[in-house]
């Protein structure tokens, strides 16, 4: 039975709303998708709240509605949204965005790289809500390290980025690695992105770290068709993990 990891769906991401039928900018519409996610097993969702144009938001009122809408969905699934510094580039603007939510996630992800991680991930350490201290490369490790804040993260996400699927376990091994130096008790989340998405998960099975999957990260399943919705992926998610703690 697969009871050892998390598995999250990452439901939308910063992906154009037309590259799927089921990505939406109104989030009453997308909580029936949420909801089918969580169904099919995801035990943990991430969303990018977005305005009416389809863009990634950070204001109080767009993160406010996806949240509640999701919520009322969802509800007792544990809920997080996006930091991202390309929503809003100056780090004091982002910074006042974030400490503007009246409607709060559970957690929210901080890619520790960019400009301003460290106020942001203080703001929310303030105001109660998890980390996911997000490492995409070696700079970034090495900066979550330091950080007084990186054993107070609810997880690390080592996220792979879209590379060949033949250099993922190499890439994977070395950031794993050092997080595990530095995570203590946190748990570490394991996924990839486009072409690394499939092999990043199977490696997480295989290695009992927690995994994520979902329209954010991939539009197809590991046979290379394209995905009905996250319900799908999340189900096929599901095989894999069971199938790779089942491996010898």
């Amino acid at each position: 039975m697969r009871t050892r990891v998390l598995l999250q769906a990452c439901l939308n991401g910063d992906r154009p709303v037309a590259e799927h039928p089921r990505l939406t900018a109104h989030p009453v519409d997308f909580a029936h998708e949420a909801a089918e996610a969580a169904a099919a097993g995801a035990q943990s969702l991430h969303v990018h709240p977005k305005n009416h144009r389809g863009e990634d938001s950070l204001e109080a009122r767009h993160v406010a509605s996806w949240l509640k809408a999701l919520r009322a969905a969802c509800p007792g699934i544990p809920l997080g949204v996006t930091t991202g510094a390309w929503i809003v580039p100056d780090p004091a603007t982002r910074l006042k965005m974030i400490e503007s939510w009246v409607e709060l996630p559970d957690f929210a992800s901080v890619n520790w790289h960019e400009h301003g991680a460290e106020d942001v991930a203080r703001a929310l350490h303030a105001r109660g809500i998890g980390i996911e201290a997000g490492i995409w490369h070696a700079e970034g490790a090495r900066q979550w390290a330091a950080s007084p804040l990186h054993n107070k993260c609810l997880r690390v996400l080592v996220e792979i980025q879209d590379i060949p699927a033949e250099n993922v376990t190499a890439e994977a091994e070395s950031l794993v690695a050092f997080a595990r130096t530095f995570a203590g008790t946190t748990p570490i989340l394991l996924h990839g992105e486009d072409r690394s998405a499939w092999p990043a998960l199977g490696l997480a099975a295989r290695w009992g770290l927690d995994s994520r999957i979902g329209l954010e990260d991939t539009l197809l399943l590991p046979d290379g068709t394209l995905a009905t919705g996250n319900a799908q992926l999340v189900a096929a998610a599901a095989n894999a993990i069971d199938a790779g703690q089942a491996a010898p």
